[in-house]
């Protein structure tokens, strides 16, 4: 039975690994079973923390992948190269190992069931996670509220979830997917590798006359680009919300790992930026508000 988490004092809880399975070459999803899990909205994320026999501690952020479903917590990581974490959780971690998890952090970057506003989710490389998780929890919900989803990746091999999301997009009525590859195109795709820019913007997005919810997840130079790209084109940067990761949002693998790059864009076209909530984790770093809009 899914619960919904409450406010209150985040506490370590012992996680196990009941399942696991690869997306990418260098992605990998953990199910895990975490036993008292107070529950999580979509486009929450957790903390990981891993001890060695000599008492070290590692510690990073990791988004949830999927909606909440009792004690089952679902996390795909990116294996960071030289990282502390994510090569133990993607080639060591085995069925039945424990981890430490605390959690759900964040309440501003969620998608409610609830919500009635059409949703525009924008992706850059690894960023798909929490987005995928907003995905998963309309259909779990039986929503009809409307989703696009705008996926950059950098070649088709990058793409997480691709089965489930060539299906979803194929048999969840009101579900539109469209992927952006910025350096290697499928065969028989009709358009060269391109990063995203306003045109497909435009195009695969949301009219702003609609008030869509858009969401944008992904490395901090794509977000930002994204989000600039969002606010030219007309949309409320009230109704814009960010996360993002990367040299200037903490550590690198907080809260996946990049594949993505930025995308063609021109910030001086905005006039605002959309601002995110001063009480997010440490995955995400607030954009800047409407006053500090670049020219």
């Amino acid at each position: 039975m899914a619960r919904t988490a409450l406010p209150g004092r985040l506490t370590w809880r012992v996680a196990r690994l009941i399942e696991a399975r690869d997306e990418t070459p260098t992605a990998r999803t953990l199910v895990l079973d975490v036993p008292g899990w107070p529950g999580h909205l979509a486009g929450q994320h957790v903390d990981v923390r891993l001890t060695a026999d000599d008492g070290y501690t590692a510690q990073r952020s990791y988004s949830i992948a999927a909606p909440a479903d009792g004690d089952r917590v679902e996390l795909t990581v990116q294996r960071v190269p030289d990282g502390e974490v994510s090569p133990y959780l993607t080639e060591v971690f085995s069925k039945g190992d424990p981890v430490e998890m605390r959690g759900p952090v964040g309440g501003w970057f969620v998608w409610r069931p609830a919500d009635t506003a059409p949703v525009l989710l924008v992706a850059g490389g690894s960023g798909i996670v929490p987005l995928m998780a907003m995905v998963r929890a309309r259909r779990a919900a039986g929503s009809r509220v409307p989703f696009r989803l705008i996926y950059s990746v950098r070649t088709p091999s990058d793409v997480y979830y691709a089965d489930e999301l060539r299906r979803r997009a194929r048999d969840d009525g009101g579900l539109d997917v469209t992927y952006a590859y910025t350096r290697a195109v499928p065969e028989g795709w009709r358009e060269p590798p391109r990063r995203l820019g306003v045109a497909a913007v435009n195009t695969a997005g949301w009219p702003p006359d609609l008030e869509p919810a858009c969401f944008v997840c992904g490395p901090t130079g794509f977000v930002e680009a994204v989000a600039d790209i969002l606010v030219a084109l007309g949309h409320d940067p009230r109704r814009v919300r960010t996360e993002r990761f990367g040299p200037t949002a903490g550590p690198a693998e907080s809260p996946t790992a990049s594949t993505a790059e930025s995308p063609e864009a021109n910030p001086a076209s905005a006039a605002k930026r959309p601002t995110a909530s001063p009480t997010e984790g440490p995955t995400a770093e607030p954009a800047p508000g409407p006053k500090e809009a670049r020219p």
